[in-house]
């Protein structure tokens, strides 16, 4: 029969060795899990990067959108005799004559307009209403300056020198 101290020591070498064996996985396992979550971390951050980057994408396809809306308000350079058109149009609607005396460019400013000088002939209701239309166009309009006046009876002018904003390009 075995002595029970060799038994004993045996039962110690195996308790021991087990142990150790169990503090060197333990200690694996935590490095592991470090770095784990260093690369969950990672992961998060560029899945939120990748989230904002979508957010930003489609704002900025609204946006663009918007532009495109905004541009419409501004006359291009290229489109001047069409807005004189659609001026002579609104004025014949209304019973007027909308008369185009000049127009410039005036690309000083932070913002380029064009610089028209109209003189509108008829009824004053007429001549009202026409220069109502003009002024409330959708377009970036300014009057700087009106005069009204009669010419004989029933008839009536407005001058107007009107700025709107322009563009170098179409829209």
């Amino acid at each position: 029969m075995k002595s029970p101290f060799l038994h004993l020591v045996l039962a110690l070498v195996v308790c021991i060795a087990a142990l150790t064996g169990y503090g060197f996985w333990y200690s694996m396992i935590a490095n592991k899990s470090v770095a784990v979550t260093k690369l969950q971390s990672k992961i998060d951050a560029k899945t939120l990067a990748v989230s904002r980057m979508a957010t930003t994408r489609a704002a900025l396809t609204e946006i663009a959108s918007d532009e495109a809306v905004v541009q419409n308000y501004f006359v291009p350079e290229t489109g001047v005799v069409s807005f004189i058109d659609g001026l002579e149009e609104r004025g014949r609607a209304l019973g007027s004559t909308v008369e185009v005396l000049s127009v410039s460019s005036e690309n000083t400013s932070a913002r380029p307009t064009l610089d028209f000088n109209l003189s509108v002939k008829g009824t004053f209701d007429a001549v009202m209403r026409t220069v109502g239309a003009i002024e409330q166009a959708p377009y970036d309009i300014s009057v700087a300056a009106l005069t009204v006046g009669q010419d004989v009876k029933d008839s009536w002018h407005a001058d107007l020198k009107l700025l709107v904003g322009s563009t170098s390009k179409t829209p």
